[in-house]
């Protein structure tokens, strides 16, 4: 699958992948606006993107993979608070785990490192300087 090049053609094509996504209002118990609460919630939504943009699957199944998992919510009642992201991530940890692209003891394997990576190891804290991307890993 091609992707788009440059800065401005990728943010162009995450926005249009987004405008495919239900409209957050009518998904949303509370109607209040999404964004990027933490670190984590900014992550996941990029691998979302970069998994779709890989091939491992098509925007529109990560779409319903999203609406399930917010179905699924509503229909637990279990008085969980409601946090987007975390739909966001069980619609992608299904899509991973359904198209092979990760078994479930991969999944487990990377659930510990984050969990026992202590807070503020590089990925809690808010960094100011730019990100860089080095070609020569994959």
């Amino acid at each position: 699958m091609t992707g788009p090049t440059g800065p401005d053609s990728a943010r162009a094509h995450v926005e249009q992948l987004l405008g495919q996504l239900p409209h957050q209002d009518a998904i949303r118990p509370d109607g209040a606006q999404v964004s990027f609460g933490t670190a984590w919630q900014i992550r996941v939504f990029a691998l979302a993107v970069a998994a779709h943009q890989n091939g491992h699957y098509t925007w529109q199944e990560f779409q319903q993979a999203l609406i399930a998992a917010i179905g699924d919510w509503e229909r637990a009642g279990t008085g969980e608070p409601w946090r987007y992201y975390d739909r966001w991530l069980e619609a992608l940890e299904t899509l991973l785990l359904r198209t092979g692209t990760l078994t479930p003891a991969q999944v487990d394997e990377r659930t510990g490192t984050v969990l026992t990576t202590p807070r503020d190891m590089s990925h809690q804290r808010a960094r100011r300087e730019p990100v860089t991307v080095d070609p020569a890993r994959n």
